[in-house]
């Protein structure tokens, strides 16, 4: 079992609404994969990619779910000493 890296991670397509966040803090890969887990567990959420070079976290939701940028930011908070905003 991998200890991160996201379940959810390899699903084909986002079908709902996408949310892209500027994050700040982070130094390698496996601070991204840590934050796309968190990120992946706010409900409605249906996939995270976040690219550390760029420092954005692309979130993609269900149709219909709520997008929550607050629950977003408390996410990438809880994956470590990062912070986050929405872009826009």
């Amino acid at each position: 079992m991998p200890l991160f890296g996201g379940k959810k991670k390899h699903e084909a397509q986002v079908t709902g609404p996408e949310v892209t966040l500027v994050v700040e803090g982070m130094h390698c890969t496996s601070c991204g994969l840590l934050i796309d887990d968190e990120l992946e567990e706010v409900p409605g959420v249906r996939s995270a990619r976040t690219d550390v070079r760029s420092g954005r976290s692309t979130v993609g939701f269900e149709d219909g779910a709520e997008v929550d940028t607050h629950a977003l930011v408390a996410a990438v908070r809880r994956a470590g000493e990062y912070e986050a905003r929405p872009v826009g």
